[in-house]
């Protein structure tokens, strides 16, 4: 390659002789220079660089402004919507849930569905209610408490039992308990009220045992270094607290809690079935059995099925659901209230005392 073509790696472009710089520079001095700018250019690219700044200073005030006012509609919608649902939950209950009969005889069915609570569907407030309608129902040859459910609250149990004891005192529409997938404690205890139970071969029937459970943290959060700090009045206010440990004498006395309702469940279930139990040391231990061994047991009285029953009693299949019905606002607060309970670990009972399926 000649001198005048070689390449410097140090420079962009070939080399350049010296003769051949030298003439670059003359030429590049002989180059006239930009005219300066006037006055009135240099004003009018300001005036311009300004406008612009304040087309994108409004075009954000703007947007903030959209952005604040589709906030706005989003709560007003909101806040219609609640009211709204309120207003349909209210006219619901005054007027959407009739009691209506049928004008051909038939089953009053009322149903006990799920855990048994002041706050669920299966409350004493509404199957009490629905045991009273289809009683009234003059149609209604019998009244049929449609049980599924695992059990729950002593006392939700307690008053519908003693309210089915109430109505087969003041006449002869009988009662008759058919349980389901599950009819365990206090479901069971409802039952044993009924002056029948039934239930298909494989229902679990029995569980006749109270429960309490928790969990002990004491040593955790030492180990976590948590200090806990609970005040109470009266030595044994706090002797449930799932972060101290269990004195010998507390763990004592709780068992006699404990035990004493266990008692009030036996000695309700013997009132109810009375000689129709079996002799058998088992039936009150908490055991749960198919409905096939309930029946050997006398804890249940032939093996049938809701539309078996209805066959065997009128000849076909005629039921009327007379349980009340939850409004469909009710129904989702219930839900959500139900979930976020869960979510959060909260307690979804208020009595720590079961007669539940464990």
């Amino acid at each position: 390659m000649s001198d005048d073509k070689r390449e410097d790696r140090w420079t962009e472009g070939p080399e350049l002789t010296s003769g051949q710089a030298g003439e670059a520079r003359r030429e590049k001095s002989e180059k006239p220079a930009p005219a300066a700018e006037s006055a009135e250019a240099l004003r009018e690219r300001q005036r311009l660089a300004q406008q612009e700044m304040l087309d994108r200073w409004i075009d954000g005030v703007l947007v903030e402004q959209r952005r604040s006012r589709r906030w706005k509609l989003f709560f007003r919608f909101l806040f219609a919507a609640l009211i709204l649902a309120s207003l349909m939950a209210t006219f619901y209950s005054l007027f959407g849930d009739p009691i209506t009969e049928p004008e051909r005889q038939h089953l009053g069915v009322v149903t006990v569905r799920g855990v048994i609570d002041s706050e669920s569907p299966a409350s004493a407030e509404r199957i009490i209610e629905g045991l009273n309608r289809a009683w009234e129902a003059a149609n209604a040859t019998a009244v049929v408490l449609h049980i599924d459910s695992p059990g729950g609250s002593p006392v939700q149990s307690q008053r519908v039992y003693n309210e089915i004891l109430r109505l087969r005192e003041e006449g002869d529409k009988p009662i008759i308990a058919v349980i389901e997938d599950v009819g365990a404690s206090g479901a069971y205890y409802m039952a044993a009220a009924a002056d029948e139970i039934v239930a298909a071969p494989a229902s679990l029937v029995g569980s006749i045992g109270v429960i309490f459970a928790s969990f002990g943290f004491e040593e955790a959060i030492e180990r976590l270094g948590i200090e806990r700090r609970i005040y109470v009045s009266g030595e044994n206010k706090g002797f449930l607290d799932p972060f101290s440990p269990v004195a010998p004498e507390e763990r004592e006395f709780w068992q006699t809690v404990m035990d004493t309702t266990h008692d009030q469940f036996i000695e309700a279930v013997r009132q109810g079935r009375g000689d129709r139990l079996a002799d058998d040391e088992r039936l009150f231990t908490g055991l749960i059995w198919n409905g096939e061994q309930a029946l050997e047991l006398g804890l249940i009285d032939g093996i049938s099925s809701l539309d078996a029953l209805s066959r065997e009693l009128l000849g076909e299949v005629r039921l009327h659901d007379y349980t009340p019905r939850l409004a469909p606002f009710e129904r989702l607060s219930r839900q959500f209230g139900r979930v976020a309970a869960e979510w959060m670990g909260v307690p979804s009972s208020r009595s720590p005392v079961r007669y539940q399926l464990p």
